[in-house]
């Protein structure tokens, strides 16, 4: 048994065990971990342009004219990560806009938020655009087969072949098909009047 196909929740669980479940059957629906991590990208090339940081009792302005392109890539991953959760099918696209929003954040947001950004968007991106639904499996026939008249694995692959492949046809050269569709012609050595 695969996870894919376990009961959705064991019998007698209490409500704390179907969340939990239910929540890991809904993430495993979905380009979960690319959506998260594009959202956490997004988070620091939106903070750093407007946050004043305190080092030994200095303070740091990053405000500059960026901010404004700050606000709205760190926005943007934010909301394609949230999107690609929501609408899986759009994952390919949110992939690639995540990932050209977190370049275009190395001269825009003070180096993709120290890097931070820049690293998880691009990581985000990846895992977005990589992400595939499971196939569904495919149903086992049950074959009732004789245990008296199985055959071997390779008299069952001859046997399959034969019966996909049809008899193979001879080519005849042009040559050869005008002698095979002309009768014989016998001359008798004698009178023919």
């Amino acid at each position: 048994m695969t996870s894919a196909t376990a009961p959705l929740w064991p019998d007698g669980a209490g409500l704390p065990t179907r969340a939990r479940l239910r929540f890991r059957a809904w993430r495993r629906t979905r380009p979960f971990w690319g959506g998260l991590i594009s959202v956490v990208g997004g988070v620091p090339i939106l903070y750093f342009p407007y946050a004043h940081l305190t080092l030994s009792g200095v303070t740091i302005a990053m405000a500059t004219t960026a901010g404004a392109g700050s606000l709205v890539i760190g926005l943007l991953m934010i909301a394609l990560g949230v999107s690609a959760w929501f609408q899986p099918a759009t994952r390919v696209f949110c992939g690639i806009a995540v990932t050209i929003l977190s370049l275009i954040s190395i001269p825009v947001s003070n180096l993709g938020g120290f890097g931070m950004g820049l690293i998880l968007g691009l990581l985000g991106g990846g895992l977005l655009c990589a992400w595939a639904p499971l196939k569904e499996p495919k149903p086992v026939a049950d074959t009732a087969v004789d245990p008296g008249v199985a055959m071997s694995v390779p008299a069952q692959a001859t046997a399959a072949e034969a019966v996909a492949e049809p008899a193979a046809e001879t080519v005849q050269l042009p040559g050869q098909a005008a002698a095979v569709d002309q009768p014989a012609v016998i001359e008798q050595a004698g009178d023919v009047e």
